[in-house]
């Protein structure tokens, strides 16, 4: 499906459109046709921003805001609450976005991608934001992938790191990719991604509500810092794509990248040096391209060939890996990372 992108307008409301609390992700689109941003009033002033639906095909985010809204209803909120919802047109599809749109988690300032409408709107959202003197922001996402729940931050602040343990004791640091939500508004206040594992878990919406609800009742964030013992620290060292040129599959022989089938299991364990992860055909000499925070291209620190065979050449954690072919050319296959010893 195509859009047009000059047909990207955000609405803003300062009480709760009818229908939103009900809404499924596919007809979220009759209540909310284009990207919104709901302010709702609380009994402490600077508000939570929470973000959902970035990626269409990951619901977690709506139902879990839609459940913490039940639950306040007919009672004040704690605090004042800011929401987008982002893209109801590819949650219409259950896609993470349609064709001739962006990916609405990497068109926030500090982007990589070329001036449009979107990238207007997601500035307008960080400047009304700052405006408000926004107290944390929450960006909620799925996995394609089989993954644990954690979360991610752009910055080893201490705020960041208490406010990312209130999720769960593993986080992930990463600065790559460019123009995620929670690194725009790592710039105004805390900020956190979280993933919340597959769609469809009832799991993953109930952390999430607990987790918003928590963060609601905050009076502020704790001043000291986290302990090292009681969070596991990642550092996401490198995004790995699939060279665009490359064919790839996991059923089909003829691919010029054959991955292993069961390559989804590898998330969040330690892989060792000469782990192999798929067949490479003679016609190919790097499948993959391996990204550094800069953008350099690491590919031969972490894969070789070896006999038709593609394989590790040192240990590494990878997250994010899937099965989902067109979320892989979207984004990428997966990320790797390494573990910090000391971040406070």
């Amino acid at each position: 499906m195509d859009v047009n992108l000059n047909n990207v307008e955000l609405k803003q409301y300062d009480f709760l459109p009818e229908g939103i609390l009900d809404a499924t992700p596919q007809s979220l689109i009759n209540y909310l046709p284009q990207p919104a941003l709901i302010h709702l009033t609380g009994k402490q002033a600077a508000p939570l921003f929470v973000s959902v639906m970035l990626h269409g095909n990951e619901p977690t985010g709506l139902l879990a805001v839609q459940a913490l809204l039940k639950k306040y209803e007919n009672r004040s909120l704690p605090r004042s609450m800011s929401i987008f919802f982002g893209n109801a047109q590819a949650a219409a599809a259950g896609l993470r976005r349609l064709n001739g749109q962006p990916d609405y988690n990497r068109i926030w300032p500090g982007t990589e991608l070329p001036d449009s409408p979107e990238t207007r709107m997601a500035q307008d959202i960080v400047d009304v934001m700052r405006a408000r003197k926004v107290f944390a922001s929450i960006d909620i996402h799925n996995n394609t992938g089989l993954n644990p729940h954690y979360a991610c931050i752009n910055k080893l602040d201490h705020r960041f790191l208490q406010l990312a343990s209130l999720f769960g004791r593993l986080v992930v640091y990463f600065t790559r990719p460019k123009g995620v939500q929670s690194a725009a508004f790592a710039e105004l206040c805390p900020a956190v991604t979280l993933e919340c594992g597959k769609p469809g878990q009832l799991h993953g919406v109930e952390h999430a509500f607990e987790y918003l609800n928590s963060c609601l009742n905050l009076s502020g964030l704790p001043e000291h810092p986290v302990h090292e013992q009681d969070i596991d620290v990642y550092h996401t060292v490198a995004q790995v794509k699939v060279a665009d040129s490359v064919k790839f599959s996991f059923q089909e022989p003829d691919s010029d990248l054959l991955l292993d089938k069961d390559i989804e299991r590898m998330n969040f364990n330690e892989i060792s040096a000469g782990t192999v992860l798929g067949k490479v055909s003679d016609s190919v000499s790097m499948p993959l391209i391996a990204l550094d925070d800069r953008g350099h291209d690491i590919s031969t620190r972490f894969f070789e060939i070896q006999g038709g065979e593609l394989s590790l050449i040192r240990k590494t954690m990878p997250s994010m890996l899937t099965l989902d072919e067109r979320v892989i050319r979207q984004d990428c296959l997966c990320y790797l990372m390494e573990r910090l010893q000391h971040f406070s």
